[in-house]
Protein backbone atom coordinates (compact mmCIF):
# COMPACT_ATOMS: atom_id res chain seq x y z
CA UNK A 1 0.00 0.00 0.00
CA UNK A 2 1.48 3.40 -1.11
CA UNK A 3 2.31 6.16 2.32
CA UNK A 4 -0.09 8.35 2.71
CA UNK A 5 1.09 12.44 2.00
CA UNK A 6 0.74 14.32 5.08
CA UNK A 7 -2.28 16.44 3.60
CA UNK A 8 -4.68 13.88 3.02
CA UNK A 9 -3.37 12.45 6.17
CA UNK A 10 -4.00 15.68 8.59
CA UNK A 11 -7.67 15.56 6.18
CA UNK A 12 -8.71 11.98 7.36
CA UNK A 13 -7.82 12.72 11.19
CA UNK A 14 -9.29 16.41 10.69
CA UNK A 15 -12.67 14.70 9.67
CA UNK A 16 -12.45 12.26 12.51
CA UNK A 17 -12.23 14.82 15.00
CA UNK A 18 -15.09 16.45 13.66
CA UNK A 19 -17.73 13.19 13.77
CA UNK A 20 -16.31 12.22 17.01
CA UNK A 21 -17.15 15.87 18.88
CA UNK A 22 -20.42 16.14 16.72
CA UNK A 23 -21.41 12.60 18.86
CA UNK A 24 -20.37 14.51 21.74
CA UNK A 25 -22.50 17.59 21.09
CA UNK A 26 -25.56 15.27 20.09
CA UNK A 27 -24.88 13.63 23.42
CA UNK A 28 -24.24 16.82 25.54
CA UNK A 29 -27.67 18.53 24.59
CA UNK A 30 -30.07 15.13 24.96
CA UNK A 31 -33.80 16.37 26.51
CA UNK A 32 -33.45 15.34 30.14
CA UNK A 33 -36.03 13.52 31.43
CA UNK A 34 -39.07 16.09 32.86
CA UNK A 35 -38.50 14.37 36.21
CA UNK A 36 -34.70 14.90 36.68
CA UNK A 37 -33.86 17.91 39.36
CA UNK A 38 -30.03 17.68 39.10
CA UNK A 39 -29.03 20.33 36.18
CA UNK A 40 -28.34 18.83 33.01
CA UNK A 41 -26.79 21.98 31.81
CA UNK A 42 -25.19 25.37 32.24
CA UNK A 43 -26.09 28.41 30.17
CA UNK A 44 -23.52 31.00 28.77
CA UNK A 45 -22.61 34.26 30.76
CA UNK A 46 -21.19 37.19 30.23
CA UNK A 47 -19.85 39.33 33.30
CA UNK A 48 -19.10 43.27 32.61
CA UNK A 49 -18.12 45.86 34.83
CA UNK A 50 -18.94 49.79 34.46
CA UNK A 51 -18.54 52.22 37.47
CA UNK A 52 -22.00 51.77 39.12
CA UNK A 53 -22.64 48.08 38.48
CA UNK A 54 -21.96 44.75 37.55
CA UNK A 55 -24.09 43.38 34.43
CA UNK A 56 -24.66 39.74 33.70
CA UNK A 57 -26.02 38.47 30.49
CA UNK A 58 -27.10 34.90 30.35
CA UNK A 59 -27.99 32.97 26.81
CA UNK A 60 -31.23 31.85 27.50
CA UNK A 61 -33.13 31.38 24.66
CA UNK A 62 -36.99 29.78 24.98
CA UNK A 63 -36.83 30.09 28.81
CA UNK A 64 -39.42 32.04 30.53
CA UNK A 65 -39.59 34.29 33.49
CA UNK A 66 -41.75 31.71 35.51
CA UNK A 67 -38.99 29.08 35.02
CA UNK A 68 -36.10 31.20 36.19
CA UNK A 69 -34.95 31.94 39.59
CA UNK A 70 -31.81 34.71 40.39
CA UNK A 71 -30.24 34.77 43.59
CA UNK A 72 -27.32 36.47 44.96
CA UNK A 73 -25.64 34.75 47.95
CA UNK A 74 -22.58 35.12 50.06
CA UNK A 75 -20.96 36.93 46.86
CA UNK A 76 -21.95 34.11 44.43
CA UNK A 77 -24.38 34.51 41.40
CA UNK A 78 -26.89 31.37 41.28
CA UNK A 79 -29.03 31.49 37.97
CA UNK A 80 -30.96 28.19 37.48
CA UNK A 81 -34.27 26.99 36.42
CA UNK A 82 -35.69 25.17 33.41
CA UNK A 83 -35.80 25.70 29.38
CA UNK A 84 -38.40 23.35 28.53
CA UNK A 85 -39.52 21.92 24.65
CA UNK A 86 -42.30 22.93 23.83
CA UNK A 87 -45.78 20.99 24.46
CA UNK A 88 -46.72 20.26 20.89
CA UNK A 89 -43.16 19.22 20.67
CA UNK A 90 -42.26 16.84 23.17
CA UNK A 91 -43.39 13.84 21.35
CA UNK A 92 -41.57 15.03 18.22
CA UNK A 93 -38.78 12.73 16.66
CA UNK A 94 -35.05 14.82 17.25
CA UNK A 95 -33.17 15.00 13.66
CA UNK A 96 -30.86 17.34 15.56
CA UNK A 97 -30.93 19.40 18.57
CA UNK A 98 -28.34 22.03 19.33
CA UNK A 99 -30.08 24.08 22.29
CA UNK A 100 -30.10 22.44 25.30
CA UNK A 101 -33.42 21.54 27.30
CA UNK A 102 -34.31 20.80 30.35
CA UNK A 103 -32.82 22.13 34.17
CA UNK A 104 -30.01 24.44 33.92
CA UNK A 105 -27.56 26.27 36.61
CA UNK A 106 -24.61 28.46 37.10
CA UNK A 107 -23.17 29.50 39.57
CA UNK A 108 -20.39 32.32 39.48
CA UNK A 109 -18.46 33.86 42.04
CA UNK A 110 -18.73 37.80 42.02
CA UNK A 111 -15.82 40.13 42.29
CA UNK A 112 -15.40 41.40 45.68
CA UNK A 113 -17.94 43.55 46.64
CA UNK A 114 -20.98 43.92 47.97
CA UNK A 115 -24.16 44.50 45.57
CA UNK A 116 -27.82 45.11 45.01
CA UNK A 117 -29.76 42.87 42.48
CA UNK A 118 -31.68 44.67 40.53
CA UNK A 119 -34.93 43.45 38.74
CA UNK A 120 -33.88 40.19 36.52
CA UNK A 121 -35.22 40.54 32.60
CA UNK A 122 -35.30 38.50 29.76
CA UNK A 123 -34.71 39.79 26.78
CA UNK A 124 -34.04 38.75 23.03
CA UNK A 125 -33.37 35.61 24.37
CA UNK A 126 -30.92 36.63 27.22
CA UNK A 127 -31.29 37.17 30.92
CA UNK A 128 -29.72 40.93 31.93
CA UNK A 129 -29.68 41.41 35.71
CA UNK A 130 -27.70 44.74 37.28
CA UNK A 131 -25.61 44.61 40.30
CA UNK A 132 -25.55 47.91 41.78
CA UNK A 133 -22.34 48.30 43.74
CA UNK A 134 -22.83 49.67 47.14
CA UNK A 135 -19.87 52.35 49.09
Amino acid sequence: MPPRTPGVWMWDEACERIDRAERLHRQFFMPAPAQARRPAWEPPLDILETEEALWIVAALPGVSSDHLEVVVDSGVLIVRGERRLPPGLRRAAIHRLEIPHGRFERRIVLPTGRYEAGRPELEDGCLILSLRKLG
